[in-house]
């Protein structure tokens, strides 16, 4: 646990300083290779737990701290291990003698030795009151979210924001997307069933594990046969409404979820875009194991003149960059690192991306905008603001349903996403 504990702690303490955690963890098990899988899991568990709770563990921290914490190394060291005496099971006196460790071996700060030491005692004393405390402190720390981001749910989802918060703190499910061309999910519920694996089926393809699982445990992962996506994902590819032949633009299109569901409905010319060549890559890794292929290129989708060679696109999906709020429990480290004026940066780029990708679109086309947010101005105003500009462009009905856009909110079965149909008149 030690190792966890404080590469953990660095690992918050960089996210703190404004550094995306996956990037993070990342360069941390590559310059660690010698962790054991289970101390790569705890590792990744302190991680995002403490982010995860990071607004009420601030709180708690505050009031167990006679004057400010100026050092930011031993703030995030405490953090970890107030998560840990808190939301895990872990035996508090092992956290309690490794965070001391931590302090004096790995951080060389022989003086904080005294402070980490009765902080968290004194947390242990009083863990039952200081917890509540921290609840009715505020709404940052009762929700765990900044109170930007809640006040702005509260006004948009007048009935749901609570639930919404409350959903942005618990651990994401696990969902499977059954290759078509291989199987179907009864079949693989089976082979699931075989190997030990408990799950259910959800519309269309998809499954629903009772508990996540490495990949690695999956039956016919290696060979196509199952992929990883969430359920509000896999919405994507039938609502674009291809079919065999059809010239297709995945326009943002790492890491390929969307883009290799889109090859298992039909046989496509399908060009999967990306501004990231690293992320690119994963794309191309995606569809190699999957049996598929597309051309996949390296470009900026507000940017087509430096890319597109002109010839229309019948169908094009347009799964923009967007704040990410309907994915936070998968990326707790988006609740901190966000501010409120970035979401008005994300609406100007995705207007952006928008207009220029429907040059790109042959009349009678059709193209499917798509978020992984639950904020409006991303959302059904920026599809309102684009219909005004496109005089071209109506509203379709999304196949199979009656709403004209879907608001997908985070629930037990999917993350939060948003939907919407455009054809070009």
């Amino acid at each position: 646990m030690l190792d966890a504990q404080r590469l953990a702690a660095l690992a918050v303490a960089q996210v703190l300083a404004g550094r995306n955690l996956n990037q993070v963890l990342q360069k941390e098990l590559a310059r660690h290779p010698q962790l054991t899988p289970q101390q790569r899991a705890m590792l990744q568990d302190l991680s995002y737990g403490t982010l995860r709770h990071y607004g009420t563990l601030q709180a708690v921290l505050g009031a167990l701290l006679q004057k400010p914490l100026q050092d930011e190394s031993i703030r995030a060291l405490l953090l970890v291990a107030l998560y840990q005496l808190a939301y895990t099971h872990t035996q508090s006196h092992a956290v309690v003698d490794h965070a001391v460790r931590v302090t004096v071996q790995a951080l060389r700060k022989t003086s904080a030795k005294g402070l980490v030491n009765a902080i968290l005692r004194n947390f242990l004393r009083r863990r039952e009151a200081l917890l509540a405390d921290a609840a009715a402190a505020g709404e940052e720390a009762r929700h765990g979210h900044p109170q930007w981001w809640i006040d702005k749910l509260r006004s948009q989802y007048p009935q749901q924001w609570e639930e919404i918060l409350a959903c942005g703190n618990q651990h994401p499910p696990m969902a499977l997307r059954v290759n078509r061309r291989l199987g179907n999910a009864q079949a693989y519920l089976d082979q699931l069933s075989q190997v030990g694996i408990v799950g259910r089926a959800l519309a269309q393809s998809g499954i629903l594990l009772e508990q996540p699982v490495a990949v690695d445990r999956l039956p016919g992962f290696s060979a196509g046969q199952v992929s990883v996506q969430d359920g509000g994902a896999q919405l994507a590819a039938s609502l674009l409404d291809v079919a065999d032949g059809m010239r297709v633009l995945d326009a943002c299109s790492a890491p390929g979820g969307k883009t290799a569901h889109l090859l298992e409905l039909a046989d496509l010319d399908l060009t999967a875009l990306d501004h990231d060549s690293k992320r690119l890559q994963k794309v191309e890794q995606n569809l190699r194991r999957l049996g598929f292929k597309a051309e996949c290129l390296v470009g900026d989708a507000a940017e087509p003149q430096k890319w597109w060679n002109g010839k229309p696109f019948q169908r094009i999906l347009a799964d923009v960059p967007c704040s990410a709020s309907g994915v936070v429990r998968r990326h707790p480290d988006i609740k901190w690192l966000r501010r409120e004026s970035d979401i008005a940066q994300f609406a100007a780029q995705q207007a952006a991306i928008l207009d220029a990708l429907w040059r790109c679109l042959e009349q009678g086309g059709k193209l499917l905008y798509v978020t992984c947010s639950v904020f409006a101005e991303e959302n059904s105003r920026q599809v309102a603001a684009f219909l005004q500009r496109h005089g071209d462009a109506e509203l379709l009905p999304l196949p199979g349903r009656a709403e004209q856009d879907l608001q997908l909110l985070p629930d037990q079965e999917h993350d939060g996403f948003y939907y919407a149909l455009l054809a070009k008149l």
